[in-house]
Formats: structure tokens, C-alpha cells, sequence
């Protein structure tokens, strides 16, 4: 049964509660996967020639783990990739139902669902520290403060925006006293090397290739940065719950993959984004914390529920009642507490 879970409980004990709680559940501990999807007469309902229409991209290495590896169309899946260059691509894709499954930050699933996006979040696929505000190689900027009158490149609508009003507010700046140039992730780091933007916004991988050329990192908190959720249509959800439950699978056979093969994950990493090996491995060893519980619930509400009033404080949703609102039905956690990932060994 889809479970739209109800959050006012849960928003009440997690305001006292550690912003960003790590545990070390499993997906349904306690619980035993559930069988196959079964139809009218209780056979199990075959993926073969269904059609998927899934992200891909490089801030979740699970999923590029999932398109090298090919699981979904060895289940007998006709998938369409469509890579993701950032959370609001996705969610483009996502509201114009280009894709049915993917990827984003929490805070722009939020914002979106804040906004009408009929999506939900089936899966967590990392809690990452993939953001943070970034120097250029010898500039003078070492702190938030050093931004006042600056030009400041970030994407709308993702993490890394939303991290720089969280650090603006942290160290007692206000967005108006910085010039936000809206610039897609590459566009960017891009940027701030030409010298257009005096600092960046950024996200991994890309940040941390910056990190390689010499760029400094020069405010970080993982705090600020939300979990990465997995979304889903509604009406994916409802039409093809089979196909929905092969994904989150295939995520979960992904995350213990990764556990498992760190090195060939850094590399499929490396090959998509074009990365340095050596950069694709920090990114991977250092800034993606994948062995987190994929099940959403009440950490990601504690994440989000700090980030929604910034949403209405800038005009970016009309009022704190659809952010509630959003907080209460964002949530589906029916596939990942009955994922079956050994279906994929």
C-alpha cells in the first residue's frame, strides 16, 4: 500500500533534533523484501518491453552505476536516459514528463512539489556534502562576509543556491547585499575562472575538479546541504508500480555495489563527467556518503523544514502552506521499505 506520509508529528519532535541524524538501517530492517509485483491473477506482472524514462547524472553516482551496469534492460526494460546537468533540469524533465524517475536535491524536490510538481520522493540516494562557496585561484575572498557587493554565480533552484542563502543568512548577510548571476553548474565554475563572477556556488563533481585547478572551497557546512532524493511522477507511480519497484531495486543493488567496488565506482564517474580519476575518487571517498537509510522520513523533513520558509521569504513559492503542504505529501516510501536488490545480482 502507498503510504503518503503525514508529517505534523514528526515536524514537532524533528525541530529539537540534529539537523542531519546518520543511521545504520537498512531499507525494511526488520521486514522481508517483498516478492515480484503480481497481477489480477497473482502471477508476477513481467517488466519485458515496458518502457522507463530515467535520469542520469553525475551528482549520483548511483545512477551512473545503474546505466553502465544495465540492469534495467537485462529485466527487460526499454529505457530512455536523459542526463541531468542539475536539480532543476530534472525537474523540468520531471513536471514536462520527459522523464518519469529523477534526481535531485531535497531542497528542489521541495520546491517543486511546494510549487505543483506531481512528484515524490521513492528513494535516498546519498547524503552528500556536494556544495559549498568557492574562491578562484588567488582571489582575496576567504569568507562569506568578503560577498557584500559581489558578483556571485549559482544555480537556481539547486543545493548550491540554496546553500549560499543558508551561508548568507549564517554569517549576518542578506541576499540583496550580493549580485546572484543564474548560471548553470558548468557555466559557473566557467565564470569564476574568466573572472565574471567573483565567486561560485558550487557542486560536485565539478567542484571538485575546481578544487584541483587551485580554487578554494572557502565556506563549508554539511549541514546546509540536503540529501539527494530520488523523485517519481504520481501517475508513474500509480500506472507502473512494477516498474517503480525495479528501479528502487536497482538503486539499492547500486548502493551496495558501490560499497563494494569504490574504485570502479570512482572510474564509471570519471569516464561520464570527464573527470581526473584522482578528482572522481575524492568525490567519491570524501564528499558522497552513500551508506545512508534510503528510506525517507523524518532527517530529510528536519533538512527541509529549515529550508521551505526561504522559499516564501524570497518569492520563490506564494505561501508557507504549500510548503507544508509539500512536506506533508512529498514522501512514498512504499518501494524502498520492500526493495529486493539481490533481483539485480
Amino acid at each position: 500500500m502507498t503510504r503518503t506520509t503525514t508529517f505534523r508529528t514528526a515536524l514537532i519532535g524533528a525541530a529539537a533534533a540534529s539537523a542531519l541524524l546518520l543511521t545504520g538501517c537498512v531499507a525494511g530492517e526488520g521486514s522481508n523484501a517483498a516478492a515480484p509485483e503480481a497481477g489480477a491473477e497473482g502471477e508476477a506482472v513481467s517488466l519485458e518491453g515496458q518502457t522507463l524514462a530515467i535520469d542520469f547524472a553525475t551528482y549520483n553516482p548511483l545512477s551512473l552505476i545503474i546505466k553502465d551496469q544495465g540492469w534495467l534492460e537485462d529485466a527487460g526494460l526499454e529505457v530512455t536516459w536523459v542526463q541531468s546537468a542539475g536539480s532543476n533540469k530534472a525537474n523540468e524533465a520531471l513536471r514536462a514528463g520527459a522523464v518519469e524517475v529523477g534526481s535531485t536535491a531535497g531542497s528542489a524536490a521541495l520546491l517543486a512539489r511546494s510549487n505543483g510538481s506531481p512528484i515524490q520522493v521513492i528513494d535516498i540516494y546519498s547524503q552528500p556534502e556536494w556544495a559549498a562557496l568557492v574562491a578562484a585561484p588567488g582571489s582575496d575572498i576567504t569568507e562569506v562576509a568578503d560577498l557584500a557587493g559581489k558578483q556571485v554565480a549559482a544555480t537556481k533552484g539547486t543545493d548550491p543556491y540554496f546553500f549560499l542563502l543558508q551561508s548568507l543568512e549564517a554569517e549576518g548577510l542578506a541576499p540583496e547585499d550580493i549580485v546572484v548571476q543564474n548560471l548553470q553548474h558548468a557555466d559557473g565554475w566557467a565564470a569564476l575562472q574568466n573572472g565574471s563572477v567573483d565567486a561560485w556556488a558550487g557542486l560536485d563533481p565539478i567542484m571538485a575538479g575546481a578544487e584541483e585547478a587551485g580554487a578554494t572551497l572557502f565556506y563549508r557546512d554539511v549541514d546546509f546541504n540536503s540529501y539527494g532524493f530520488l523523485n517519481a511522477r504520481e501517475d508513474f507511480l500509480e500506472d507502473k508500480p512494477e516498474v517503480a519497484q525495479a528501479v528502487v531495486d536497482a538503486y539499492e543493488q547500486a548502493r551496495a555495489w558501490a560499497q563494494e567496488n569504490p574504485e570502479e565506482t570512482a572510474q564509471i564517474l570519471a569516464d561520464v563527467a570527464g573527470l581526473d580519476l584522482a578528482v572522481a575518487t575524492k568525490v567519491i571517498d570524501e564528499r558522497s556518503n552513500l551508506d545512508v537509510d534510503p528510506v525517507p522520513g523524518d532527517a530529510q523533513v528536519t533538512v527541509l523544514e529549515k529550508i521551505g520558509p526561504i522559499f516564501v521569504e524570497l518569492g520563490d513559492v506564494a505561501t508557507q502552506q504549500q510548503v507544508d503542504q509539500a512536506l506533508d505529501t512529498l514522501i512514498n516510501d512504499e518501494f524502498v521499505t520492500r526493495a529486493d536488490p539481490s533481483r539485480f545480482e
